[in-house]
């Protein structure tokens, strides 16, 4: 059985999870975050999940229902959201091992011996079937995957230590001072929050662990520290060339607004980290009725400029340009609009002359004509949410008080061409990567000159 853990709050990804758990959070342009995880389960095999949540969730459960009701319950496959439904007292989930306890009756009746716990929350591709393989030729109690970070970056994660041969024999969540790797006193190896246990090992830590007064009921800091004591509990190496995806090796957790920010934009890389088009392991969501998406000339015979960008269903650049975007579905960028390093969300509008760059535009917004985002980060704040690294972020559904009206005339035509360099070269990718923020937890500021 697969639990996906699907009920956080997301409060460091606001406004985008005002009205959405962070699971059913946008993502690439098509799909949802929690698609990675269930995709995951989808080709390794895994037909019995139980998605747990909590937070704000009817757009993670509609989800569910469009996009991943593909298995047969007939045979014993389901993929089923569970909200938190205090069966074990008067209490919402209070913690991540909480929240699997309060669903111990789901567990015992499954029939199933190993139980594989995840996050819905991360981006990554990986084959759960190879990790579970390597729990059982061991015999383990419980298997971790882990990854190897950075070590200025190891305190942001749960850090394990293991030996030879990959017994963990330390794990300290979130530590100051993280130990390195043996052997490599530059790395850490970092937990991912992809847990297998055995199912009596689990049952028999949930109850003891609901026992103890002062456990804050988390797996990172109650559960594997105790484990370590008595139980075999072993490393699994993500990223191996032994499992059936292709071993790109790239997993992000996606919980800050610059982190998310960062996740889109490494997929306009040249050869991006994460592999979204390896056949036998394609990414799943639910898909929506929806023409082609279109670049024609605008009402002007201005020619639309798209470089290095991703474009979602119905989407239509009617003459505009837009250079290192991520566009959902159903997105329009009219005539003389110019999109830079931006993530817009399904039917989004960027209104005729309007100019915006590194920024995150959530579902529904209209864009007024001559408007401009990311060019003045003090305006901004004063509008929408602006993220450590200098992203503007505007909520869904946000309505602009003012904004340009009318048609684009001579002299806002004349003023908009001297402005954005419109016949400039679009960005290589070495111009986009320079300008964009590095990966979490270290973010840089972007600085654009304002002629781009």
């Amino acid at each position: 059985m697969s639990i996906i853990l699907a009920g956080g709050a997301g409060k460091r990804l606001s406004p985008l999870t005002t009205d959405r758990a962070k699971p059913a959070v946008p993502f690439a342009g098509s799909y949802r975050i929690i698609d990675f995880a269930l995709s995951n389960c989808y080709h390794s095999g895994l037909r019995q999940v139980l998605v747990l949540t909590q937070y704000k969730s009817h757009s993670l459960q509609k989800h569910l229902r469009d996009g991943w009701s593909i298995f047969s319950p007939g045979i014993g496959e389901y993929i089923t959201a569970v909200p938190a439904q205090m069966r074990t007292g008067a209490n919402w989930y209070a913690g991540t091992a909480d929240a699997v306890f309060q669903n111990l009756y789901l567990l015992e009746r499954s029939g199933a011996e190993q139980v594989v716990i995840l996050a819905g929350d991360h981006i990554y591709r990986m084959d759960y079937a190879r990790m579970l393989q390597e729990h059982q030729g061991h015999g383990a109690d419980l298997t971790i995957a882990c990854m190897k970070v950075a070590l200025s970056e190891a305190s942001e994660f749960g850090v394990v230590d293991c030996n030879d041969q990959g017994r963990i024999e330390r794990f300290y969540e979130k530590p100051e001072n993280p130990w390195p790797i043996r052997g490599d006193a530059n790395h850490a190896l970092a937990s991912m929050g992809i847990y297998v246990f055995t199912l009596r090992g689990l049952v028999e830590q949930l109850i003891r662990d609901q026992a103890e007064k002062n456990s804050s009921h988390d797996f990172g800091k109650d559960i594997i520290p105790k484990l370590l004591e008595s139980h075999d509990v072993r490393c699994y190496r993500f990223g191996q060339a032994a499992g059936r995806v292709s071993a790109d090796g790239y997993w992000r957790d996606v919980g800050t607004l610059d982190a998310y920010y960062q996740a889109n934009m490494d997929l306009l890389r040249l050869k991006p980290p994460l592999d979204l088009y390896q056949r036998d392991w394609q990414i799943r969501t639910a898909e929506i009725q929806a023409p082609p998406a279109r670049a024609v000339q605008g009402a002007s015979g201005r020619r639309s400029e798209v470089e290095n960008a991703i474009l979602g269903a119905g989407t239509v650049i009617a003459g505009g340009a837009v250079w290192g975007c991520v566009l959902g579905r159903n997105v329009t960028v009219e005539e003389g609009a110019v999109a830079k390093h931006a993530v817009l969300f399904d039917d989004v509008t960027v209104g005729r002359g309007a100019r915006i760059k590194n920024c995150i535009v959530d579902k529904n917004v209209h864009i007024p004509a001559g408007e401009t985002i990311g060019f003045d980060l003090e305006l901004d704040r004063k509008r929408f949410t602006v993220s450590t690294a200098g992203i503007s972020v505007v909520p869904r559904g946000y309505r602009f008080a003012t904004g340009y009206a009318g048609g684009a005339d001579e002299t806002q035509s004349a003023r908009y061409e001297e402005t954005t360099r419109f016949d400039s070269p679009a960005p290589s990718e070495q111009d986009i990567n320079r300008n964009l923020p590095c990966l979490p937890p270290r973010i840089r500021t972007t600085n654009l000159p304002p002629s781009s």
